[in-house]
Parts: structure tokens; C-alpha cells; sequence
């Protein structure tokens, strides 16, 4: 077991502003952390740390065993996974399914005058299939359904096979049966041995999926509580976190809340 990510007395401050505030966190390569926290909370922050695309303003952030600051990130790319709402609007809308995963490979956003070899290929329909994409891979990113996308882009975040895979939001604006879908499959990965930490921001507990280890709770910049997420996440911690009381059930290894 190794460290892939270590948050140590990290601030960060914006306009006078302490969007985080002196946080401590660390995340194991066994690991899988769900992320919760209100508007405004620091979450796509600590994300942005987390991929090297931001730096603290105090406090030191070490990624896969590299200090930010101190390394080049770009060095560091292809080890990490991340998929967003932002990162798909990159994506030109006329590129083939296949090739959205494909172009991982270089870190690029649309496919020029990269060469790829079979084994590239190869790799690509392995992942395609595994997130049940691959009749979809002459298709144009274009032209899929919202679920379809976000599967597409996590099929090119997981193309590379990362070290730590960064979630923000997977399931935002899907529907009951295309976010059920994902959620089902997001499980499956998660609950494999050989998938990297994951870390998955989100603002349901509903949309947690079973399989995932940990959860830190954030409020105002501040970390509220963290930890093995069947003792962590409690009424207790979501009514301080929310600043509302809430009913917290389980079954099933999913999660539901509902304010009193």
C-alpha cells in the first residue's frame, strides 16, 4: 500500500479568502474516497490539487510520491485520471467514440497527426468494452446520450491505466436509469483490486456507489471529518455538514438522506 496523494496544513486562499483551510488528508493507492460538501466547500478544489492543475498557498501537496511545486506535472499525466463536465466540453463533438479514449494516450483532446500502434488500439476497445461502449466506437462523441458520454470519458480517463482516478460530479444531470447505470459500473470498478485510488466529488449520498472505502466530509474550506466511510458517514456529520438535520438510511450498500 502506498501513498497517492498527501495534503499537509494546505491552505488556499483567493481574494482574501480561505477556500481551504489548513486541510490534512491522505489517500492510500487501496482506497476509494467519495467527497462531500455543499456549494462553495472547497470541493473541486482539493481536485484541482489533487491533479496538479492548481498549487496551495501554504501547506505542501504530494501527488504519487512527487511535491507540487517541485515537479513537472506534466511528467505526472497520464498517472492520473480525471473526468469533469469541463474536461467533455474539450472533446470536438465529431470525434469517433474510439478515438476520444484513444487520444488519452498522448493527452491530447482530438486526434491530428499522432500515430497510434495495435497494441494502442487494442487497448482502447479492452476499455470501450468494459464500460460497455465499444458498439458505440465509429460513433460521434457528438451524437451520444448524456450517460453515454460520461462513461465515454471515463473510458478515456482509465485508457492510460492511472494510479488515481479523479471523479468530479459523474452522475450531475443524468437521468434515473443512465446515472443507476453508471453507478452500478462505477461500483464494479471500484470493488476490483487492480483499479487505482479513486476519488469521486459529489453532493448526494444517494450517488455514492458501493465499493467505495472512505469519505471526507467539507464545509467552508474546513475538513468536518474523514475516514472509513461505515463509521464516518453518520446523521451527525451530514447535519454539520449541511447545516440541516437529516435521516440517514443504508441498504442494499447504498445510501439515502432525507431532512428532517
Amino acid at each position: 500500500m502506498t501513498h497517492v496523494l498527501h495534503l499537509d496544513n494546505v491552505s488556499y486562499v483567493r481574494n482574501g479568502r480561505a477556500i481551504l483551510d489548513e486541510v490534512n488528508w491522505q489517500v492510500d493507492s487501496n482506497q476509494r474516497w467519495v467527497i462531500l460538501g455543499p456549494n462553495g466547500a472547497g470541493k473541486t478544489t482539493l481536485l484541482k490539487l489533487a491533479t496538479g492543475n492548481d498549487y496551495p498557498t501554504t501547506g505542501t501537496v504530494d501527488v504519487l510520491d512527487h511535491r507540487l511545486g517541485k515537479v513537472d506535472i506534466r511528467e505526472l499525466r497520464n498517472s492520473i485520471g480525471f473526468v469533469s463536465s469541463a474536461t467533455a466540453r474539450r472533446i470536438p463533438a465529431n470525434e469517433t467514440v474510439r478515438n476520444v479514449v484513444l487520444t488519452a494516450a498522448y493527452g491530447v483532446e482530438g486526434r491530428w497527426n499522432e500515430t497510434y500502434d495495435s497494441m494502442d488500439v487494442r487497448q482502447a476497445d479492452r476499455v470501450l468494452a468494459e464500460w460497455q461502449l465499444l458498439d458505440f466506437a465509429d460513433h460521434e462523441f457528438g451524437t451520444l446520450s448524456d450517460g453515454e458520454r460520461k462513461r465515454a470519458m471515463i473510458a478515456r480517463a482509465v485508457m492510460t491505466d492511472p494510479e488515481m482516478l479523479l471523479l468530479d460530479e459523474p452522475s450531475v444531470n443524468l437521468d434515473l436509469g443512465a446515472r443507476e447505470r453508471l453507478l452500478r459500473m462505477l461500483s464494479g470498478f471500484a470493488q476490483s483490486p487492480s483499479s487505482p485510488a479513486m476519488i469521486m466529488v459529489t453532493h448526494h449520498v444517494e450517488e455514492i456507489p458501493p465499493g467505495f472505502t472512505h469519505v471526507l466530509l467539507i464545509r467552508d474550506g474546513k475538513i468536518l471529518a474523514a475516514g472509513p466511510i461505515e463509521t464516518t458517514l453518520t446523521a451527525a456529520h451530514l447535519d454539520a455538514t449541511f447545516d440541516m438535520e437529516f435521516d440517514l438510511a443504508h441498504s442494499g450498500g447504498r445510501f439515502s438522506a432525507v431532512a428532517r
